[in-house]
């Protein structure tokens, strides 16, 4: 998927509303709005295949609500402006994330080398260990 369309996309699908919130700011927080609640349609991610959009509602189920649509809560900074920033960026990162399809990982045996040198050290501590005993 092309990262400058999801940009686009979710820039312009996307609603924010605002709200107080807790943490840094002093009596600043009592007064203005800076956390930034954002939802965005699945249906509206631009250039999603049928595949990936289920890949999609798997991988991101957790912040997925049942119109189908993601949502993600952000009060990190004291800052409105900013937190719309961050909110953009995680959620822009977390479609990235959940559309990486991991490597399978192939199985591999051990050489014929690693398994004689495995044997070798095995019978010297098998031999320290039989020298260990009583001496007549």
């Amino acid at each position: 998927m092309n990262r400058t369309k999801l940009h686009e996309s979710i820039i312009n699908n996307s609603q924010m509303t605002f709200a107080r919130s807790g943490g840094n700011g002093g009596q600043n927080v009592n007064k203005v709005n800076t956390k930034v609640h954002m939802v965005m349609p699945l249906s509206a991610i631009g250039g999603l295949t049928e595949i990936e959009a289920a890949r999609l509602r798997v991988k991101l189920s957790s912040i997925i609500n049942k119109e189908d649509c993601l949502f993600l809560d952000v009060d990190d900074e004291r800052y409105q402006e900013r937190n719309r920033e961050i909110a953009l960026s995680r959620l822009e990162n977390k479609i990235v994330q959940a559309l990486i399809i991991p490597k399978k990982r192939i199985k591999t045996k051990p050489t014929k080398a690693s398994k004689e040198r495995k044997l070798k050290l095995k019978k010297i501590r098998s031999e320290i260990k039989r020298n260990r005993g009583k001496i007549w």
